[in-house]
């Protein structure tokens, strides 16, 4: 059963910092390309950043500079560590594991960021 469990989400003040993480099983982890998406009240949701087995990171312009995706594939685990929050940054975060055709999705963890 293939399972994306995403944590560290939280209340935090503008400018502050805060570090999520996703932690997989069930699925080969290190053959996955992962992303980190969100999506707040009223909004569809939006990609913030992925990064594939090769590393290779992108990121939504409104977050590039602020936000860093990365992956430890020895933990199975992607983590994405945000900077400089702003309240509209304000969201549930997902995590997402695809591979080709294969696409797998976390609940979600709230972030909320007051000013």
């Amino acid at each position: 059963q293939v399972q994306l469990v995403e944590s560290g989400g939280g209340l935090v003040q503008a400018g502050e910092s805060l570090r999520i993480s996703c932690a997989a099983s069930g699925i080969a982890f290190r053959l996955h390309a992962m992303g980190w998406y969100r999506q707040a009240p009223g909004n569809q949701r939006e990609l913030v950043a992925t990064i594939t087995t090769g590393f290779r990171t992108n990121y939504a312009e409104s977050v590039k500079g602020r936000f860093t995706i990365s992956r430890d594939n020895a933990k199975n685990t992607a983590y994405l560590q945000m900077n400089s929050l702003k309240p509209s940054d304000t969201a549930v975060y997902y995590c997402n594991a695809y591979m080709g055709s294969f696409e797998y999705w976390g609940q979600g963890t709230q972030v909320t960021v007051s000013s």
